[in-house]
């Protein structure tokens, strides 16, 4: 068979396996209904009645619909109980409702009147959703790369280890082992982060949260091709790495550099997602770009060139890295004898070239 079709088999094989494996079906699971409970949860759990900031002679209708009742001496000080976090509502002359973000529900329920609603800071992200979305995108990314990665690097081992690795090349060529392999551990990665992504939006809309839905939208759609090309640089790092060593148990002296390489950037784009000028520079560093470039997009922090010309430098980084992994493994596969160096892989695929 030729290198495509060699591909393809090893692809579809890899695919089959992980897809029977009940610990990869249990994950995915498990990641869907987080992603389900994360967005339609809170709507339903959000808290009791409003705190309502209004005169004494306003406030009858609303102390009979069951809401907490703030009283102030005029709409100036009713105004200012809101902005200052005392209430989460007001209702002044008109009537009309302020509210700073989004428009209390049972609030204007309560007047007999449908009020207009004046939002004192529309633009404003709940400071929950501030926190979940840069912790979400960086913990899906970090898991699922690292999850789908040491397993190719098992896959790796395991066959050199069992030395089954010398019957697979003598009937499929070594890049289309690798090749078959990446491509079966890229297509589960995407397809899981792909229903994850759909869950959240229909989550998000059965909540009835379209005013997160429009501006968590974007940043999923752009985070998938950016996923997609960060998980083929990671996962060639893993690739490599597992080639280099005989033993599963020898994985942890040659993984180093891949887990630094993942965990570096989760760390940073969560503790640095509120500092403008750290995460401009993270959208840009290939490792960080696919987790610190779409919260830039949520944020409203990049601009469209911005985000094409970060995904364009992870293309390159990752080509780059996937011939790079791709020599080494080729080096190192049919080594048997202990750990093989990088230097000695490199040479021995320079050699056989």
């Amino acid at each position: 068979m030729n290198a495509m079709q060699a591909t393809r088999l090893v692809a579809a094989r890899e695919i089959r396996v992980k897809l029977r494996d009940r610990t990869f079906l249990i994950s995915t699971v498990v990641f869907l209904l987080i992603a389900a409970a994360a967005t339609i949860l809170p709507p339903l759990l959000s808290g009791g009645p409003s705190t309502v900031a209004v005169t004494e002679a306003a406030a009858g209708p609303l102390r009979a619909a069951g809401l907490e009742v703030l009283t102030v001496a005029d709409d100036a000080a009713a105004e200012q109980a809101v902005r200052d976090g005392d209430a989460d509502a007001a209702v002044v002359a008109g009537p009309a409702v302020l509210a700073m973000n989004d428009a209390p529900n049972d609030v204007v329920a309560a007047l007999s009147t449908e009020p207009p609603v004046r939002l004192l800071n529309p633009d404003a992200v709940d400071p929950v959703v501030a926190f979940l979305v840069p912790f979400a995108f960086a913990f899906i990314f970090f898991l699922t790369s690292q999850t789908f990665g040491v397993q190719i690097a098992q896959s790796i081992i395991e066959e050199k280890q069992t030395r089954i690795v010398e019957i697979l090349v003598a009937a499929v060529p070594v890049r289309a082992l690798l090749a078959g392999k990446m491509i079966a551990g890229t297509i589960l990665a995407l397809g899981q982060i792909s229903l994850v992504a759909v869950v959240a939006v229909a989550g998000m809309a059965f909540g009835d949260n379209s005013a997160l839905l429009s501006l968590l939208g974007p940043a999923i759609g752009w985070f998938v091709p950016f996923f997609l090309l960060g998980f083929v640089l990671i996962a060639s790092m893993w690739a490599a790495a597992g080639a280099l060593v005989n033993r599963l148990e020898d994985i942890g002296g040659v993984s180093m550099p891949v887990q630094l390489a993942v965990m570096l950037p989760f760390f940073a784009v969560i503790f640095l997602n509120e500092n403008v000028t750290a995460m401009r520079v993270l959208s840009y560093l290939p490792f960080s770009s696919p987790t610190a470039m779409p919260l830039r997009l949520f944020n409203g922090d990049a601009a469209g060139w911005e985000l094409v010309a970060s995904l364009a430098l992870l293309l390159v980084t990752a080509v780059g890295f996937l011939f790079a992994g791709a020599r080494v493994y080729e080096g190192s596969l049919l080594r048997t004898n202990g750990r093989t160096s990088i230097r000695t892989a490199w040479r021995e695929r320079e050699t056989l070239g």
